[in-house]
């Protein structure tokens, strides 16, 4: 394990340049505005499109974590182009973008592949996870990194995935993200539609009918299967609530709310444990 995961996507999905990279993360930060948080933070949703499709939606995520000091961030992302296994992670020293290299945490996928079969990939061309490392390398300086690529497409497996997470995160130092975007499909208002059943069943961390709605053949939110697994570990963790920051779609973000037009859904959320009277 000797050499570097190169980002793909720079120049394309989000800008090459470190210091326009920086400015863009930078200025969707300090647009977004949250809630004020009153639990403990276990878990952030955050979506993957091009910086320019759902940046604003994922700086409410990562907003939430300013100030704040994670030694090691867990990201759980789908798997688009090729099957990789329920999980896989690559056996890099570490994973670059133009703002500088973020060490893998190799300690940690050994512990977890102690408990599950994790499988290793090289030369991806996935965007899921790396389009959170430029708002992690914004917000939180230096981390290491365990990036978890998934193709798991049962509730089973992601339960499994879950609660092995769980018996390794310590939430005191570590974080937990999930890569998702919600519905792609060729109309607006489907999308809000099929959006505003997930979302109701998260808001209410009904995690059981949220792995129902993951489960149906129409469901087509690419992530829904690491987002399981990130609510299975939170849950297991203590979590108690999913408080939703940020929604929209690319009709909105495009201006484009034509019927016909193809429509992606983004959802930036918060998983925390309130202390109960």
């Amino acid at each position: 394990m000797d050499h570097v995961r190169q980002s793909p996507i720079a120049g394309t999905w989000y800008p090459g340049h470190a210091p326009t990279l920086r400015e863009t993360v930078r200025r969707l930060l300090d647009e977004a505005r949250l809630p004020v948080l009153k639990g403990s933070l276990l878990g952030l949703i955050a979506p993957h499109a091009g910086i320019q499709y759902s940046g604003s939606t994922a700086a409410h995520a990562y907003k939430l974590i300013e100030g704040r000091t994670y030694e090691r961030v867990i990201v759980l992302g789908p798997s688009h182009f090729t099957y990789v296994g329920d999980v896989a992670t690559t056996p890099v020293r570490a994973w670059e973008t133009p703002l500088g290299r973020v060490p893998l945490d190799w300690d940690f996928v050994q512990a977890l592949a102690a408990r599950m079969p994790v499988h290793h990939i090289s030369r991806d061309r996935e965007h899921s996870i790396e389009m959170q490392l430029p708002f992690l390398q914004v917000v939180l300086g230096e981390f290491t990194l365990v990036p978890l690529l998934m193709s798991a497409y049962t509730v089973d497996a992601a339960r499994q995935l879950g609660l092995a997470l769980a018996e390794l995160v310590n939430p005191e130092t570590d974080l937990l993200v999930a890569s998702t975007d919600l519905s792609h499909l060729n109309d607006f208002r489907e999308v809000e539609q099929h959006d505003a059943e997930m979302i109701t069943a998260l808001t209410a961390f009904d995690i059981e009918r949220f792995g129902q709605i993951a489960e149906q053949p129409g469901c087509t939110a690419c992530g829904r299967f690491p987002v399981l697994s990130l609510l299975h570990a939170t849950r297991a963790l203590g979590a108690t609530d999913l408080l939703k920051l940020h929604y929209t779609h690319s009709g909105e973000v495009t201006g484009q709310l034509v019927v016909g037009q193809y429509t992606v859904g983004y959802l930036a959320a918060a998983i925390i444990q309130y202390a109960r009277p």
